[in-house]
């Protein structure tokens, strides 16, 4: 192997990374819709590709696939992901949290629940990226807060009864 080499893996992964969080931002995009728009998540997963947007590129099938199974996911799982959230959102009902943060918030717990497969610390990066574009500096420090206790306590096994098993 080659110094190109190890460039040229590590611009992949780059890509495959970017690739990925423009999944996330469609399946937060998504969920908005969903939450502001009081529709069906299957009529938003149908509606949603089929919008062209201005200066991006379509997503491959699979990223698409991607993003409409964390969107699709996360509102299916609600009844696991809500009260965690609550748990950790000390002082504030989720009815009271910026719409965008509560749907970053639980966009990442689907992912910390549902797909072991992503370390949570990525999860976590993600969902700070998509705080800092979508919402403002204070959210950041907010979902990172909250985020990093729900990951603690999935790790120790005291995140509660609720929450599902490994």
């Amino acid at each position: 192997m080659t110094p190109g080499d190890d460039e040229a893996d590590a611009r992949k992964s780059h890509e495959r990374r970017d690739r990925r969080h423009r999944a996330r931002e469609a399946a937060l995009q998504m969920l908005y819709q969903w939450e502001v728009g009081r529709t069906g998540i299957e009529e938003v997963l149908r509606t949603y590709w089929s919008i062209e947007r201005p200066g991006e590129g379509p997503l491959a099938a699979p990223l698409e696939a991607f993003a409409s199974k964390l969107a699709a996911g996360t509102v299916e799982h609600l009844a696991e992901i809500d009260p965690l959230v609550s748990a950790h959102a000390e002082h504030w009902r989720l009815s009271r949290m910026a719409i965008v943060d509560r749907l970053i918030l639980r966009l990442a717990v689907y992912q910390f629940l549902y797909l072991r497969d992503i370390p949570r610390k990525v999860v976590i990066n993600e969902a700070l990226e998509l705080a800092r574009t979508f919402s403002s500096d204070d959210a950041v420090k907010f979902v990172n807060g909250i985020l990093d206790g729900i990951r603690r306590d999935l790790d120790t096994g005291t995140a509660g009864d609720d929450a599902p098993t490994a």
